[in-house]
């Protein structure tokens, strides 16, 4: 299943996207991984979650190659069931028109491999309307 938690800037989407991953950390039997842009506020992230902070990854500069780090990180360990992916329109290179590719590309690794994916996007409802939905779970 793909989660979208759409809402402006500033609207606390980071931390209602911690809250969910310490809560599924705690209830899912496989590992969560909680991808974020920068190390800065992964203090309230419980260490039971795989921080993964994508400055690390400056190579990483579209979505296809977005999904092929995802699909590298899953062929590592078979035991991811959650990754929460925070932000991703604050990638440089990755723009809300790329968003309907995207969570079609994520509805499929989900449906492959059993990963639920929790995605924050900066925007709000009415600019989800070219992501088709089937699938998906707008969360507010």
């Amino acid at each position: 299943m793909v989660n979208l938690l759409a809402g402006p800037k500033g609207s606390g989407k980071t931390q209602q996207m911690i809250e969910l991953a310490n809560q599924q950390a705690k209830e899912c039997s496989g590992n969560v991984v909680f991808i974020k842009n920068s190390h800065r506020d992964t203090s309230s992230v419980t260490f039971d979650i795989r921080v993964v902070c994508m400055d690390d990854y400056e190579a990483i500069t579209n979505i296809d190659e977005y999904i092929g780090f995802l699909y590298g990180m899953y062929s590592a360990n078979h035991d991811v069931e959650c990754v929460f992916i925070d932000g991703i329109l604050k990638r440089d290179h990755i723009k809300s028109s790329d968003m309907p590719k995207f969570v079609e590309r994520l509805k499929k690794i989900s449906a492959e491999c059993e990963i639920d994916f929790y995605v924050s996007i900066s925007a709000s409802k009415e600019d989800l309307t070219d992501i088709d939905l089937t699938d998906c779970k707008v969360l507010n």
